[in-house]
């Protein structure tokens, strides 16, 4: 049950998630370990675990297949 709403108060609202940039440049950041303190605290407020596991699988696919193209390449 929700507390009733008194006269002269927010109306509370559900945080606001991240978009699927905002994760993506989040999860970059923190490969190579930069990232403002504003920004930090923000992607804190905003990104949920969930989206940060998935988008950290995604990236760890990425580098990692990123990897084995250069190696390829350079292996020719």
């Amino acid at each position: 049950m929700k507390p009733p709403h008194l006269p002269g108060q927010k109306e509370p609202t559900s945080p606001r998630k991240a978009s699927f940039t905002q994760v993506a440049k989040a999860v970059f950041f923190s490969f190579i370990g930069v990232r403002k303190l504003r920004d930090y605290e923000s992607d804190i407020s905003k990104i949920t675990p969930l989206q940060a596991v998935v988008a950290g699988f995604v990236g760890v696919v990425v580098l990692i297949a990123g990897l084995l193209w250069v190696v390829s390449i350079v292996t020719k």
